[in-house]
């Protein structure tokens, strides 16, 4: 079980947070004290009048095994979010089974805020009773080390619930996704991948990965599936961007059929982003469409490719010209598969970070500039915070029609320059290299202030990434590329242009000649 519990001092909001994040989860949503009060047929403050805090402490600790399932005549099994009392965690019992079924989470708020909420329905919490300021400072003051003991802990003074839902959400890696389709995205370990096929009715799982992370994955998720007793077929293809083709998406079909597949078979892509496109792609295309679930194993793919829905393949005179929209069922990233990533692989993944936060994130970019060595003592955060960018992004624009277009943010000239060099360049490395040439842009056009090109190309070159167009990549070669761009128009190529740190605006730009001056 992996429920969510919201404690912390009275007046943080935890049941008005608890029911917003329920919703944006599809999680149930419990009230650990009005379970109590129903189970009593009498409110906390006659109990505590009639039978004291202790009994009522009894009642708390009843009422807690059995919302997580922990009971044994307990049939709920599901995950749920469990808005905790001020002091339901105080005894170690209590703390212990939270603990063991999920991830505590603590809110804070300053005293002002506290008591301005509290004065409200003080008459509902039996603790407060009478002098609400006094009895309020003496609590927390005995709960000080209490408190302060939770390891997630957050400050919700000054942020709307909204606000404080997705922090939450982010803290956890915890997404639901609405607007292409439901699906779940979970940065958690691929342990759980068999139980979380089993929640969704997934069947007749087939793995599709590639040489590169077959060796290093594939055995360990066979035996995650087999314990949950799937018995999965292996499909491995060749590494690498030059065989996202027609030619490999017909292999994965043969293979599908040869394999037995049928409309309720389910296809696991373990891997990057071109397993990700190309399992994913075969997927939408193979009986009219099957389910697929996505296990990303590469940084840029956790952050950017496996999140909304995007599947297709190269062709000559471009990357992705031919694709569909099809989310997966599950995104399941568990940040600590990174550890066997090329750190050549890792750098080019950081460009794709970066990206997030120059789009709307300045407090990622501000810790992208603090270097590798600060990314990889936070990596499990700065992975959860930029793929919040894109979920609150796609979430909004889920095809493309509008503001989803900032998540382009450096491809438009990165694209070109990839296909330019023949694939030479990992697609982060042109990523960060567009980046660079399209802030230049900005500053040309007045969108952007003089400066902050170089500001981008700072933190980049500090991550290892380049910042410059090769000497020997043809510029008119480029240009050429650009032009068949998917993102033109009749006359002009759209661009998502940086205008500071937090920011991008979507310009149309039809003099190219421009975009790549003074780029090398």
């Amino acid at each position: 079980m992996s429920h969510i519990f919201l404690y912390g001092p009275p007046g943080t909001g935890k049941s008005t947070i608890g029911k917003a994040l329920a919703q944006n989860l599809t999680l149930p949503f419990v009230d650990l004290d009005r379970v109590v009060e129903s189970s009593a047929g009498i409110s906390i403050a006659q109990i505590m009048a009639g039978q004291g805090e202790p009994a009522f402490r009894d009642m708390e600790t009843t009422a807690l095994r059995e919302t997580v399932g922990h009971a044994f005549n307990s049939t709920e099994l599901q995950d749920k979010v469990i808005a905790l009392g001020g002091g339901a965690l105080l005894q170690e019992e209590n703390r212990d089974l939270a603990e063991a079924h999920g991830t505590v989470i603590l809110l804070t708020a300053g005293l002002e805020t506290l008591l301005r909420r509290l004065k409200r329905d003080a008459g509902r919490r039996p603790l407060l009773a009478g002098d609400v300021q006094g009895k309020l400072t003496s609590l927390l003051s005995q709960r000080r080390d209490h408190y302060a003991s939770f390891a997630c802990q957050l400050d919700v003074d000054g942020s709307s619930t909204s606000q404080i839902v997705r922090q939450i959400q982010v803290m956890l890696g915890r997404f639901h996704l609405r607007a292409m389709g439901e699906y779940d995205v979970l940065a958690e370990s691929i342990d759980r991948l068999g139980a979380l096929l089993r929640e969704r009715e997934l069947r007749t799982p087939i793995l599709v990965t590639d040489q590169n992370v077959a060796a290093f994955h594939a055995e360990r998720l066979l035996a995650v599936l087999q314990e949950a007793d799937f018995h999965p077929a292996l499909l491995t293809i060749p590494a690498g961007e030059g065989h996202k083709t027609l030619d490999t998406v017909q292999g994965l079909w043969h293979g599908f059929l040869e394999n037995g597949l049928d409309r309720r078979s389910t296809v696991i892509a373990l891997g990057g982003g071109v397993i990700g496109d190309l399992a994913g792609f075969a997927a939408s295309t193979y009986m009219r469409g099957i389910h697929w679930v996505c296990v990303p194993t590469t940084l840029l793919a956790m952050v950017d490719a496996s999140l909304g829905g995007k599947t297709g393949f190269d062709l000559p005179e471009g990357k992705n010209l031919i694709g569909s929209f099809y989310p997966p069922r599950l995104v399941l990233a568990d940040p600590q598969l990174l550890q066997t990533l090329p750190e050549a692989e890792f750098i080019s993944g950081m460009a794709e970070v970066v990206k997030h936060g120059i789009i709307s994130d300045p407090q990622l970019f501000e810790l992208c500039a603090q270097g590798l060595d600060c990314v990889r003592d936070n990596l499990e955060h700065i992975v959860r915070r930029a793929m919040g960018v894109k979920i609150q992004i796609i979430e909004h624009d889920p095809y493309e029609k509008g503001f989803r277009a900032a998540l382009n943010l450096g491809h438009t000239v990165g694209h070109a320059v990839e296909l330019v060099s023949q694939f030479q360049l990992r697609h982060g490395e042109a990523v960060a290299i567009g980046m660079v040439a399209e802030a230049s842009l900005a500053e040309k056009l007045a969108i952007a202030p003089k400066g902050l090109s170089d500001r981008i190309s700072d933190v980049l070159l500090n991550l290892g990434l380049p910042v410059l167009i090769p000497d020997e990549l043809p510029r008119q070669d480029i240009l050429r590329a650009m032009r068949v761009d998917k993102k033109k128009n009749a006359r002009a190529i759209r661009f998502a242009l940086p205008a500071e740190v937090g920011r991008v605006e979507l310009v149309e730009i039809s003099d190219l000649e421009m975009v790549l001056d003074d780029s090398r």
